[in-house]
């Protein structure tokens, strides 16, 4: 039995195996799949996502940007296409919603990003700091 255990970025995902473990990459998969819409989990998406994690890493990471892009569009424009729908205080509600979100839409993105990176072979090797 292996000891090897990699070494892991602090965002990396508590859900996904680190690379080179066991099932690292079904790991990787489930997490991804569960960021994604449903119908990518059957028909021929899921087929095709099965086969390569690394189009599903991408696909998702695709989403989670195009998502997030949304979200800052929306908040951009909320004050004036909701003020005269809305109360100021329930638009500031919104916005602090939208902020709430949009951190982790980031968050989210950061992961998803590091593990396609790992998914395309790229290893994550912490810096050593010199404090001389």
């Amino acid at each position: 039995m292996s000891d090897f255990k990699p070494t892991l970025p602090a965002d990396w995902p508590t859900q996904v195996a680190g690379p080179g473990l066991p099932d690292w990459e079904k790991s990787a998969s489930k997490w991804l799949i569960d960021h994604a819409p449903g119908a990518w989990r059957d028909g021929l998406s899921g087929q095709i996502y099965r086969r390569a994690p690394l189009m599903l890493a991408r696909d998702v990471r695709y989403l989670v940007e195009a998502h997030l892009a949304g979200l800052r569009d929306a908040y951009r424009r909320a004050r004036v296409e909701l003020a005269d729908h809305f109360e100021p205080n329930q638009i500031e509600e919104k916005l602090e919603q939208y902020k709430q979100e949009g951190a982790r839409l980031a968050a989210l993105h950061k992961q998803v990003q590091l593990v396609e990176d790992a998914l395309s072979g790229v290893r994550w090797v912490p810096r050593s700091v010199d404090f001389s």
